[in-house]
């Protein structure tokens, strides 16, 4: 609606970008990535059978001529192991948009920030279109743009945990300093704060346990579409200043 949403030279119509993981079937992937309007889904490796043995496959039910893969290096803990999971899925699958996850606590998920960094200069060096999960400061996220990351993925919260965004200053702090697209990554939990990511500025949000997990995924899906349609007009719109209880309807002409 107002500005394009472009991600390495690539113009894409939905902000929102999900998850293939943690459904109980293909079938339940395929049908919230549907009601998503997601066109960008992130994927393991291990989930892609590319020798399409008759088994079954993540690309049986998800077309990767109609969506935008996006292969990850979740699980990684180190930046050699980033680069060499990201390699091995541009050599077999011919990606070259990435999302680079490297993790530093097993508990929280966290990144790692120096191998984060590490990776993402070594990738990038190699030609990589990189997004890349980070943490939510501002001075490590311009740091990753001016590597050449193709768009900063801020987390909201730990992966997994549905809080929501706990930080919305730093959020908002790196949106405004970013001259790449921004996305919240990791936390969101329901709509409201989807919607809440987009009217910080945010450029889209990535999100999969939010859906995966809900009760109805398929639903979830559909309400995450509309939050993040409905938080970026909020924000072109300009939210009303907040102040003290006031009337909202006119005194004048008033008939006593």
């Amino acid at each position: 609606m107002q500005n394009k949403f472009v991600i390495a030279g690539r113009e894409f119509t939905s902000r929102l970008l999900v998850g293939t993981g943690r459904y109980k079937d293909f079938t339940e992937t395929k049908q919230a990535i549907e009601a998503s309007g997601a066109e960008i889904v992130t994927v393991s490796l291990r989930r892609v059978n590319l020798d399409n043995t008759g088994q079954g496959s993540l690309q049986d039910f998800i077309d990767p001529k109609k969506y935008t893969y996006l292969p990850n290096s979740a699980g990684c803990y180190s930046a050699d192991e980033a680069v060499r999971t990201l390699r091995l899925a541009k050599a077999a699958g011919g990606w070259n948009l990435v999302k680079l996850e490297v993790i530093g606590d097993k508990k929280t998920l966290y990144p790692d920030m120096v191998e984060t960094l590490k990776a993402a200069e070594i990738l990038v060096g190699e030609g990589f279109d990189v997004m890349v999960y980070c943490t939510d400061d501002p001075d490590l996220a311009k740091k990753l743009e001016e590597i050449g990351c193709a768009a900063i993925m801020p987390l909201a919260a730990p992966i997994g945990s549905g809080l929501g965004i706990q930080n919305p200053l730093n959020i908002k702090e790196i949106v405004q300093n970013a001259n790449v697209p921004v996305l919240v990554d990791a936390g969101i939990g329901t709509a409201s704060d989807a919607a809440i990511a987009m009217e910080l500025g945010c450029d889209g949000v990535l999100l999969n346990t939010a859906i995966s997990d809900a009760d109805n995924p398929v639903l979830m899906a559909k309400a995450m579409r509309q939050a993040v349609k409905a938080g970026r007009n909020a924000y072109f719109a300009g939210r009303m200043r907040k102040k003290e209880a006031s009337p909202s309807s006119p005194t004048q002409g008033k008939v006593a």
